[in-house]
C-alpha cells in the first residue's frame, strides 16, 4: 500500500459511490478537489482504497470531509491512518497563540470512530446540533 496527497475526480466520485454516498457532476467534483487544502489517500495496486480530505479557510476554520474507506478494506485500520495523517497536517497549520477549529459531520454509527481522535459529539452542555442542508440546481 502507499499513500499519495491526490485522487483524481472518477476516483473520488467512485471512492463516495462504495459507501452509498451523494454523487456529483464531475466537474463539481473537480473544482471540490481543486479547492480541497489537504488529502490523504492510501491506495493498493494504484486503486484508492481509503482516503480523507481538509477544507481549510486559513484562518481558524477547518473542516475534515469524506473520509471514506471501501467496504471490504473497513476494520484494517485504514481509517485510522487517514485521519492520523489528517490531523498531522493540520497541526502543520498552528503557529504560536493560533487556535483552530476542526469541525466535521459523522457518517452515521460512525460517531465513536471521531472520539477516539477527541472529537466531541454535538449537542452539548455548550453547543446546539450540528445541521446541515442540501440544495440542488
Amino acid at each position: 500500500m502507499e499513500k499519495s496527497n491526490s485522487i483524481t475526480a472518477e476516483e473520488y466520485l467512485e471512492m463516495r459511490q462504495s459507501v452509498g454516498w451523494k454523487i456529483f457532476p464531475l466537474e463539481q467534483a473537480s473544482e471540490g478537489l481543486k479547492n480541497t487544502s489537504y488529502i490523504c489517500c492510501i491506495r493498493k495496486d494504484n486503486t484508492p482504497i481509503a482516503m480523507g480530505r481538509v477544507i481549510w479557510d486559513h484562518g481558524y476554520v477547518v473542516y475534515i470531509a469524506d473520509v471514506i474507506v471501501r467496504p471490504e478494506y473497513q476494520g484494517q485500520g485504514l481509517g485510522r491512518e487517514v485521519m492520523n495523517s489528517i490531523m498531522k497536517e493540520i497541526r502543520s497549520y498552528l503557529k504560536p497563540g493560533y487556535r483552530i477549529m476542526i469541525s466535521l459531520m459523522a457518517a452515521k454509527g460512525k460517531e465513536e470512530f471521531y472520539k477516539k481522535f477527541d472529537f466531541i459529539g454535538r449537542p452539548n452542555e455548550w453547543t446546539g446540533d450540528g445541521m446541515f442542508q442540501w440544495i440542488e440546481g
